[in-house]
């Protein structure tokens, strides 16, 4: 499943509720289906910072593809992580880096965050892209 594919099942899935209550309630389920991290990736190295809980990501390149694993102290956080990395795991740094977050907005997550987590969000996103180009000029130097 490609970047968009996956924001469109997103989409899909948040419009089964009407009720933003519903919709913290699936994201804190989200964050309790989040796999777990390894320890050795709770460090500073892996911590994003600007988030109000911790969160740390890491990311790794397998077959030309990002595969980012997370976890957060907060179950909400977790579940907003969640769903970033069910978009870009799994995919090219190029995809991941020219990838249209519209789907944020479409679901109305932004507007229902608090602005310190909304600022989170912002950072999580930002650490994933950069991830992305880093890889993207690793694989550029090993001519793939």
């Amino acid at each position: 499943m490609n970047v968009e594919d996956s924001a469109a099942q997103i989409v899909k899935e948040f419009s089964l509720f009407d009720d933003w209550m519903d919709k913290y309630n699936y994201l804190i389920e989200m964050g309790k289906s989040l796999p777990l991290i390894d320890e050795k990736y709770k460090t500073d190295q892996y911590l994003i910072s600007g988030c109000q809980s911790r969160v740390w990501v890491s990311a790794e390149l397998v077959d030309g593809k990002v595969v980012f694993k997370a976890d957060s102290d907060a179950v909400i956080t977790k579940g907003i992580v969640n769903l970033l990395i069910r978009v870009f795991s799994n995919q090219p740094p190029e995809d991941i880096i020219d990838a249209d977050l519209s789907f944020i907005d479409e679901i109305g997550l932004k507007e229902h965050l608090s602005p310190t987590r909304s600022n989170g969000l912002v950072s999580m996103i930002k650490q994933m892209k950069l991830y992305a180009v880093v890889f993207k000029t690793k694989l550029k130097d090993q001519g793939a």
